[in-house]
């Protein structure tokens, strides 16, 4: 079993089959959905108190919030080398 893991900042990965879209934060639908997500207790917060840059949605509905620009996380997405990337770093860890 192949299960691809992308990095979206400070050491917090997520299964790269569960995403669905990669947005950014500003426009007022997307903020609408990250105060929905918080309501319900589905808002998943990765930035470190850092400026969110970019709003993950899973296909369990629950939102993930990164301080990494959405370009780069599907940078990521898209690479082949990301598994590589991750297992790397969790063998230094």
């Amino acid at each position: 079993m192949n299960i691809k893991l992308i990095n979206i900042g400070f050491g917090n990965i997520v299964s790269a089959s569960r995403i669905v879209a990669i947005v950014s934060p500003e426009s007022a639908p997307i903020k609408r959905i990250i105060q929905e997500a918080r309501e319900r207790g589905m808002l998943i917060d990765a930035t470190y108190g850092r400026r969110t840059r970019a709003v993950i949605v899973t296909d369990s509905d629950h939102i993930i919030l990164s301080a990494v620009q959405p370009e780069t996380v599907a940078h990521r997405l898209n690479s082949k080398d990301a598994n590589k990337e991750v297992e790397a770093s969790a063998e230094i860890e």
